[in-house]
């Protein structure tokens, strides 16, 4: 049996429909904190259980019979480390055979604020004794798609990251590479440093909206705190810290990667920049 933590949320649900092309739909377990999200799933024959991170009461019952476990990391930054130790103890309790992890490309090496509590819970898994993968996960897609409609409008994008080079994947592609590992072999205690096959500047992004899109959009760097003063103004005031210092140290190659890794795990390229513009401007 497998538990999909945080299954309702967007990279959960992704790995669950994964899963249910290759598993049976009742070896299927979406661990989530308020199981009326999880309706639709039910509705494919998944089971759903409650499992709050931080309330390590409910994770007993919702690892009961687990084989596998996939902890996504939790969103509450400042809170991760004790809420994923909660999950790593409880599998291992229940005699979970191998537990993936969501982490951050490069976690033990990482100059990012974001890596600490990645590191933290890594290093805690691997004490754990429990067979491990960590799926060390690179920048997002979707966290720089995200801006194409403002710069549509606007007639710019704004970041920090200078001419840094950015190996993005999508949320499908990561979790394309979780389905493999839970549904795979010879997975257990190996780290997995995934990211784009094509890296690209925010330029480039510019650039390449500019094409498809037939307006001239583009770039412009600001300082970190600039950035972050900007971001703060519609994220919460920790998440808009931890994306300008990523974006501003990406510049130095943080999020730069040219292992193919995930596309060799996933058994396909990962796609390109400009069919990550053009899938972003269908619902822009």
């Amino acid at each position: 049996m497998i538990v999909i933590t945080g299954a309702t949320g967007q990279l959960g649900l992704l790995v669950v429909k994964g899963l249910l092309e290759k598993v049976e739909a009742s070896q299927i377990v979406a661990a989530v904190r308020t199981s009326g999200k999880a309706k639709a799933l039910k509705e494919h024959g998944v089971q759903v259980r409650e499992a709050d991170y931080s309330r390590p009461e409910t994770l007993k019952a919702a690892f009961a019979g687990a084989t596998k476990v996939l902890l996504i990391s939790g969103n509450e930054l400042g809170q991760r480390v004790p809420q994923h130790q909660a999950v790593i103890y409880t599998a291992k309790a229940a005699g979970v055979g191998l537990l993936a992890y969501t982490s951050l490309l490069r976690a033990d090496t990482s100059t990012l604020e974001l890596a600490a509590e990645h590191l933290a819970t890594e290093k805690y898994l691997q004490a754990s004794g429990i067979p491990f993968v960590l799926l060390r996960n690179g920048w997002y897609a979707e966290n720089l798609t995200a801006g194409i409609g403002p710069a549509l409008q606007q007639g710019a994008f704004i970041g920090a990251s200078k001419d840094g080079r950015l190996a993005a994947a999508t949320r499908a592609e990561y979790a394309a590479a979780a389905v493999s590992t839970l549904t795979g072999e010879g997975h257990e205690n190996k780290v997995y440093e995934l990211a784009g096959d094509k890296p690209f500047t925010r330029v480039e992004l510019a650039a390449e909206v500019s094409r498809q899109s037939g307006k001239t959009i583009g770039y412009h760097d600001l300082p970190e705190a600039e950035y972050e003063k900007i971001l703060a103004t519609f994220l919460p005031a920790a998440l808009a810290r931890i994306i300008a210092d990523a974006e501003a140290k990406s510049a130095n190659g943080e999020l730069d990667d040219e292992s193919h890794t995930l596309s060799r795990l996933i058994s396909r390229k990962t796609i390109s920049l400009a069919e990550i513009v053009a899938d972003a401007l269908k619902v822009s």
